[in-house]
């Protein structure tokens, strides 16, 4: 097969991981930078350029969209679909997934645990935000974040309404999330390939930190997961679309809840953790399911 994997950087881990996996089992591979891309729409007549070149042939196409270029790497792989390439995580998916607010209602209506959570336009809700997350401490995040990146935690009443306020002063959206105290700033990150975790693990924020994410300095290590936490992950990752997932769990004294469904997640921890060959999986699914048109979407979202 000729696979095509959409990364800023064939120097990424994840993407060098998966372009190794598909050139082992055989597979051509072709890492392309999307926002060099230029799409051309035209009745029955989608095409993708990168330069003067048209990327026409391919079998199967990974998305790895950077969460700052969704709009764009989406539209990328929209096109993609429109040209009946199979895309491992589809447009309407991954965009499904990165909207924060959307995700968690999604996850709410086909009951997931969840954190209790919390949203408003009005900066003058704040107090209302936070007796609605069941008071403080309480987690804030800005709903464009990533790894960490603008979640605080507020230790009181008058810090959360002091948050609150200052970002919708910036005209930024917030979610107001309830604080789960006895995950002692651990949760497991479970990774989805198909219809299965495929592997997992507990990531643990560094002493004085509350944020598990690897990139804020916590660690990973192995973990054993519970039926009901494995369920919870595929279901999760199933909600919103996606063949490959990594889904954040928390672990609560109410079972598991959801934090967040990562559409493209980093294969260094994973693997190393766990000792897992994640990306040869990822690979063997495309094998399984790659073929022409074989597309939920049809490229309609």
């Amino acid at each position: 097969m000729k696979i095509g994997i959409l990364s800023l950087s064939p120097h990424l881990y994840s993407t060098n991981s998966l372009a190794e996996a598909a050139r082992k089992r055989g597979h051509e591979v072709r890492i392309i930078n999307y926002l060099k891309c230029h799409l051309v729409v035209a009745s029955h007549k989608p095409k993708i350029y990168l330069g003067e070149e048209s990327l026409d042939g391919f079998d199967a196409i990974i998305p790895r969209i950077g969460a700052t270029y969704t709009f764009f790497g989406c539209a990328v792989v929209r096109q993609f679909e429109m040209m009946d390439v199979y895309c491992l995580n589809e447009s309407v998916a991954i965009t499904r997934a990165r909207d924060k607010l959307r995700s968690l209602q999604l996850l709410s209506r086909k009951g997931i645990g969840l954190p209790t959570t919390a949203f408003a336009h009005d900066p003058k809700a704040s107090s209302s935000l936070v007796k609605q997350v069941g008071g403080a401490p309480l987690v804030i995040k800005l709903l464009e974040g990533t790894q960490g990146v603008g979640v605080v935690l507020a230790e009181t009443k008058s810090a959360a309404e002091s948050v609150i306020e200052a970002f919708r002063g910036l005209d930024a959206n917030i979610l107001a999330q309830e604080f789960i105290e006895e995950a002692k700033g651990a949760d497991v990150r479970c990774f989805v390939v198909g219809n299965k975790v495929v592997a997992a693990m507990l990531r643990q924020a560094k002493e004085g930190e509350f944020r598990s994410n690897l990139h804020r300095g916590g660690s990973a290590s192995v973990v054993k997961m519970t039926p009901d936490e494995r369920s919870t992950a595929v279901r999760a990752a199933k909600i919103m679309g996606l063949d490959v997932a990594g889904v954040d769990i928390l672990r609560s004294k109410n079972g598991p809840m959801v934090m967040e469904v990562n559409t493209s997640p980093g294969l260094e921890g994973i693997e190393h953790a766990p000792g897992k060959d994640i990306a040869g999986m990822i690979i063997a699914h495309i094998e399984k399911n790659a073929r022409t048109g074989n597309t939920k979407t049809k490229g309609k979202g």
